[in-house]
């Protein structure tokens, strides 16, 4: 009988890790419900009723996680948003 050899291969996965931050908008008593709305459904894509859910979890309850994602995404949007008079931070 012939030995057979058995050929092995150690195959290294390599994962990055991407962390989700948080683009958190603040309650301000300057712009209107319908300013905020309408932001929100252009910049960060929600529909009516998402737009409408945190504009009104803003108002009551100060602040709200508006989107999720990668860093760099959510810095142009909050840039957007501020410079539409916003007040937003990423987490």
């Amino acid at each position: 009988m012939n030995p057979k050899t058995i050929t092995i291969k150690k195959i290294e996965v390599k994962e990055e890790a991407v962390k989700e931050h948080h683009l958190i908008l603040f309650n301000d008593d300057i712009n209107t419900f319908e300013h905020v709305i309408e932001l929100l459904i252009k910049v960060c894509d929600h529909d009516a009723i998402q737009a409408e859910q945190c504009a009104t979890l803003v108002h009551f309850s100060g602040k709200c996680a508006v989107k999720k994602g990668e860093y760099a995404v959510l810095e142009i949007m909050s840039g957007i948003l501020a410079d539409n008079g916003l007040t937003v931070e990423i987490n």
